[in-house]
């Protein structure tokens, strides 16, 4: 059950309006790790989890937390639209041929579907996707991808923080900044404290039967490059992080089988195959007699 208080969580009001920087704050908003993402890849997790207790409450209450994100960076965005001119975006596009090279103004659907305000799509217009989400059920693997996910959100909210000088917009950047730090934090801490309780461990899936697995090339480090330095790296030599293993070295990949004839599907898909045109028209006249 979700109630919605009519508050944000911290200011989002930008100093003047200005349409091409909300055109960049739309991938922070509706792209692969933006707002939409975590807030429902979290809220996922949080239905899909099977464990009473702490570890869904933490899902549910940086989830809901993500929802106030994406409300922060709307009603920004909104405003960055609003009362902005169409002259502002076409004064700028003509001031910088770069700009107008790549970011070509104004997202012209915020201004024709939208009507000057936001819509859930990242920087380039394209449509947010529930692909992005990632909620597999198994919280070590989540939370390994939660910690990936507000890492690649930071690093996108970092870099737009120098895209603007407007000092509205950086504190709720700053803000956003601070709170990513916090859920970065967060997700390794509660990955960690799967191991240290023995509730998950790597190899993900951790009750996966080892037995089953082909231990023999389970910590050996293939090199299929010609570059060498890899091989000084600690993954390729030293204890593994599963603790169940010792890295190795081998330059290349120790093991080949030679490939299989071609296959051959129904004739009916009319793909080319070895066999002559007119077989294939009559074995499948054969099996359409048959079905």
């Amino acid at each position: 059950m979700f109630f919605h208080k009519q508050e944000l969580q911290f200011a989002a009001t930008p100093d003047k309006p200005d349409a091409i920087f909300a055109r960049r704050l739309q991938e922070v908003l509706g792209g692969q790790y933006g707002e939409i993402t975590v807030a429902m890849q979290y809220g996922f997790q949080a239905v899909n989890c099977h464990l009473p207790g702490k570890y869904r409450d933490l899902l549910y209450g940086i989830g809901a937390e993500e929802m106030g994100h994406v409300e922060m960076l709307a009603v920004m965005i909104a405003q960055l639209l609003e009362k902005a001119p169409v002259s502002q975006s076409e004064e700028a596009v003509a001031s910088d041929p770069t700009l107008a090279a790549v970011v070509g103004g104004m997202d012209v659907q915020s201004a024709i579907v939208a009507g000057a305000g936001v819509r859930p799509v990242d920087s380039n217009g394209n449509p947010w996707q529930g692909s992005y989400i990632t909620a597999s059920g198994n919280l070590l693997a989540d939370f390994t991808a939660n910690a990936n996910a507000e890492m690649q959100g930071r690093t996108q909210v970092a870099r737009i923080y120098h895209m603007t000088d407007d000092s509205g917009v950086r504190d709720m950047l700053s803000f956003l900044l601070a709170r990513d730090t916090m859920h970065q934090n967060q997700w390794i801490a509660a990955a960690a404290e799967l191991r240290e309780e023995g509730v998950e461990d790597l190899p993900v899936p951790s009750n996966f039967p080892l037995s089953k697995e082909a231990r023999e090339h389970a910590y050996t480090y293939y090199n299929f490059s010609d570059g060498q330095a890899a091989a000084e790296g600690s993954w390729a030599s030293g204890p593994t992080p599963d603790g169940k293993g010792e890295f190795r070295y081998e330059d290349g990949p120790g093991t080949s089988v030679p490939m299989p004839p071609p296959t051959t599907p129904d004739p009916r898909y009319y793909g080319t195959d070895a066999k002559p045109g007119f077989i294939d028209k009559a074995e499948g006249v054969v099996r359409d007699a048959l079905s």
